[in-house]
């Protein structure tokens, strides 16, 4: 019998200190690209490859996401009020999008911790992790196709890219074994080596499908880097009693909680929009030739 995944997990407990000042007093997970909080793009994404039923691992200072996806009357009766009637459905669509639910970290003790804390809600059922700082491009279709590997082998998918020596030490990077295009078997995997050490350039790049027996492996971790519990180091463990696959990909993907990435981002998805796009680019085509950069 096919087991499909219906759960997701947002860890968003995080301080957000490289936005700093602009994170001091709201979250970064609500930070806008364009006109929209970085949050909703992972949320929207969830729900098209038709999960519906998100955690999202909160912490002090972070309760407009809360706001953000539930209804807001006063806004709502405004909006009908002065006959703003798309933007009142966008606004509805957005509380309905999803049933999530919340629940706070409590202490900052690593990714691997926050998701501990959603072992309650999530049971015995497989589940994906999507970290809010990575926004994934519809385009790349990651996460489908992440699913259409678990669907094929009910075990755990980690998703991966290829980076520079010098950017691998940021990330958990895998020993891999070929099983065909874009589709690996995880041999090993390690949290964020030197570029002598790491086993090769594939780095974990904030998408995972677990099997339940991830809360197990985590149970039994121990801090590691920087102290915290590391979800690197469980899956690590997991290899041990289960198969772990991993699907890479090239492009689509944007880490948000780096300023030069937000700033591609912002511009990318800017140029996409109907309403904007084709002004803006207008306007960056002029601006590079004020400049004089061509």
């Amino acid at each position: 019998m096919t087991v499909t995944v219906r759960k997701a997990v947002i860890p968003a407990a995080g301080l957000g200190t490289r936005f700093l000042p602009a994170t001091k007093a709201q979250p970064k997970e609500m930070l806008a690209l364009v006109d929209k909080p970085a949050i909703q793009y992972v949320v929207e994404e969830a729900v098209r490859s038709g999960i519906t039923d998100i955690l999202v691992i909160t912490g002090r200072g972070k309760r407009t996401l809360e706001d953000h996806f539930d209804r807001s009357f006063e806004l709502e009766h405004y909006l009908a009020e002065g006959g703003k009637y798309e933007a009142l459905a966008e606004m509805r669509a957005i509380a309905e999008m999803a049933d999530i639910h919340y629940v706070r970290q409590g202490e900052p003790k690593g990714l691997g911790h926050a998701v501990s804390v959603a072992r309650n809600h999530i049971g015995d059922q497989p589940f994906a992790v999507l970290l809010g700082d990575d926004i994934m491009h519809e385009r790349a279709g990651v996460l489908d196709s992440m699913l259409g590997v678990f669907a094929r082998f009910s075990r755990s998918v980690v998703a991966f890219k290829e980076v520079t020596s010098a950017e691998i030490s940021s990330y958990g990077c895998a020993t891999p074994e070929r099983v065909e295009d874009n589709l690996i078997r995880v041999l090993d995997i390690v949290e964020k080596p030197s570029a002598e050490e790491a086993p090769s350039n594939l780095a974990v790049m904030g998408r995972y499908l677990f099997t339940p027996e991830i809360f197990d492996a985590l149970e039994q971790v121990k801090p590691g880097k920087g102290g915290e519990i590391q979800l690197t180091d469980a899956i690590k463990l997991l290899l041990g009693e289960q198969e772990v696959y991993g699907w890479t990909f090239r492009d689509g993907r944007f880490d948000v909680g780096n300023k030069l990435d937000y700033l591609r981002a912002t511009v990318e998805l800017a140029l996409e929009r109907e309403d904007l796009g084709p002004d803006f680019q207008l306007y960056l085509v002029e601006l590079v030739k004020r400049r004089g950069l061509v």
